[in-house]
């Protein structure tokens, strides 16, 4: 068994398909046990979401459920204040000391990393992994291992809209997402 896990941070508003297929490319390329998704518990920068934090970890176990690589962590839901990944990942180190843990980013959000809060805490304590994404170049460097992935297009704001003018989203989210999206009366508007 390897101590290498994924991490991948998200707002989880509905996690999607997208998610599931990173968290499969990566763990098969980069040799990880397993991929933590996390769900942000209070977003530092940008408004908060429509859904508490409680129920998108909920969405997020329901994602976990049905991708066998992917756990749904509550470690952001369960610390109070602003959600730094900074501070998500120090957390897991001095939870797990001998994990080497590698961030999951898509090459949008890597194209930002320097903006977040105390990156080179980041960089310190995780491996940094990048997803292509469209309309957003990237390159591996010596600091960066680049996840080979098949172009996914979906997105969550995509996802509330279709859900809010009654439109599928099959083949957009897992099946248990999409149930409980329907049970919880999610994203209608």
């Amino acid at each position: 068994m390897s101590n290498r896990v994924g991490v991948l941070g998200s707002i989880c508003n509905p996690p999607h398909l997208g998610h599931a297929t990173l968290a499969r490319c990566a763990a098969e390329q980069l040799g990880l046990e397993r991929v933590l998704l996390i769900p942000t518990g209070s977003p530092a920068h940008r408004d908060e979401p429509g859904v508490s934090p409680q129920v998108r970890l909920q969405l997020a176990e329901a994602a976990a459920h049905d991708e066998p690589v992917l756990e749904a962590s509550a470690i952001e839901v369960e610390r109070p204040g602003p959600s730094y990944m900074a501070d998500t990942l120090e957390l897991l180190l001095q939870q797990r000391p001998a994990t080497e843990f590698v961030l999951l980013l898509g090459a949008d959000q890597h194209a930002t990393l320097d903006s977040w809060h105390e990156p080179d805490r980041i960089r310190r304590a995780a491996r940094i992994a990048v997803a292509p994404r469209t309309g957003a170049p990237f390159a591996a460097t010596p600091e960066t291992i680049a996840i080979a992935m098949p172009p996914v297009d979906v997105s969550s704001t995509e996802i509330r809209r279709r859900v809010a003018a009654g439109e599928p989203i099959d083949g957009l989210v897992s099946p248990g997402v999409a149930r409980l999206i329907a049970e919880l009366g999610l994203y209608r508007g």
